[in-house]
């Protein structure tokens, strides 16, 4: 009887899940914003608790911290656009040279299929028949149309990522006081709230080492790329600071990006370089500056962390990559599955 009420138990928590799954890529346009702005939050947190600390009023704290995500996603904004209209001009010879590879490629495949055919028809005369290969389609572009239809969703998407940004900085004790006496006992209430503060702290203590370490990394990058004559290396350096807060995939695909850069720029071997100066910086950083900075008690299994990167993105897009590893330290830490600060020192600290 028992395993059979354990049995419906697990049931039902599956159930559950793909339901909640299932929602939350329904709503996707609306949840993935608020989350996003969630995340901020807490990242954020440590600046509003400073200027709490001086005596100012919360208010101004949410604004201060709404006021300085715009500013950094609207200074993002304008430092792409050299970085996209350069790609624009040099798309062209980008395109030849790509051709002219793929071109080789093809004529390296034509033979060696010639070879295979021949053999072929040595060894069974009739399994000689091939399918001829499908034409190629073309790639819809889009178009301005396409563009007017979907600034709209893109404004909302903003106003409520900003509008939930504000009301949980300027509300989240609040929130952390509700959700303790909403989710708890009596005598586990403080015990909720403390996890609920030590998560908060422990993912912005982690975000904004990380913020610093890839930082240093786009800066080098930048460096790298500049000397070697790339133009706007400097633009690259902070796409390279972007794209390493999506580990794994953000710097493969960034490396991918770079090997095009490399041959609109150079001729011959040189076209590698800039890949192989990223690929060089990363390692040294993913391998050692990382791992003493953030030190053995944040350290989360790799394949966690992939698993959760790709469940993200696959749910939300690029917003679900960005937000996906600091759920799961967080929620890694309000479960007590990272070693946690003393709880004395923490007391001290909330008191």
């Amino acid at each position: 009887m028992e395993k059979t009420e354990r049995l419906s138990q697990f049931a039902v928590i599956f159930i559950a899940s793909i339901l909640a799954i299932a929602a939350a890529g329904w709503g996707k346009d609306i949840l993935a914003p608020i989350t996003l702005a969630l995340v901020a939050g807490v990242v954020l947190s440590p600046l509003s608790d400073f200027w709490e600390g001086h005596g100012y009023s919360p208010v101004w704290g949410a604004l201060l911290g709404l006021l300085v995500t715009l500013v950094v996603v609207g200074a993002l904004v304008l430092a792409f656009q050299p970085v996209i209209a350069g790609l624009v001009e040099q798309a062209p010879k980008v395109w030849s040279d790509m051709r002219e590879v793929v071109a080789s490629l093809r004529g390296l495949i034509r033979g060696l299929s010639e070879v295979t055919e021949n053999v072929t028809s040595a060894i069974a005369p009739q399994a000689n028949a091939a399918p001829a290969a499908p034409a190629d389609e073309a790639v819809a572009m889009p178009s301005v149309s396409d563009a007017i239809m979907a600034a709209p969703l893109i404004l909302s998407q903003i106003l409520i990522f900003a509008g939930a940004l504000f009301f949980f900085l300027l509300t989240r004790r609040e929130i952390y006081g509700w959700v303790s006496l909403r989710l708890s006992s009596r005598g586990e209430r403080a015990e909720l709230a403390l996890r609920l503060r030590r998560a908060e702290r422990n993912v912005a203590r982690y975000f904004s080492t990380i913020t610093l370490i890839n930082a240093a990394l786009g800066v080098l990058t930048a460096v790298a790329l500049q000397v070697m004559g790339v133009a706007d290396g400097m633009m690259w350096g902070v796409v390279a600071f972007l794209v390493n807060f999506i580990v794994y995939l953000g710097p493969t695909v960034f490396v991918v990006v770079l090997l095009f850069v490399g041959v609109a720029e150079f001729d011959g071997a040189m076209s590698l370089a800039p890949a192989a100066s990223f690929i060089l910086l990363n390692t040294i950083e993913g391998q050692f500056v990382t791992p003493a900075l953030v030190g053995k008690h944040m350290a989360v299994n790799p394949l966690l962390v992939f698993l959760a990167l790709i469940f993200g993105i696959w749910l939300w897009g690029p917003i679900g990559g960005i937000v996906a590893i600091p759920l799961l330290l967080w929620g890694l830490v309000l479960s007590d599955s990272l070693a946690p600060r003393p709880r004395t020192a923490l007391q001290e600290q909330d008191a």
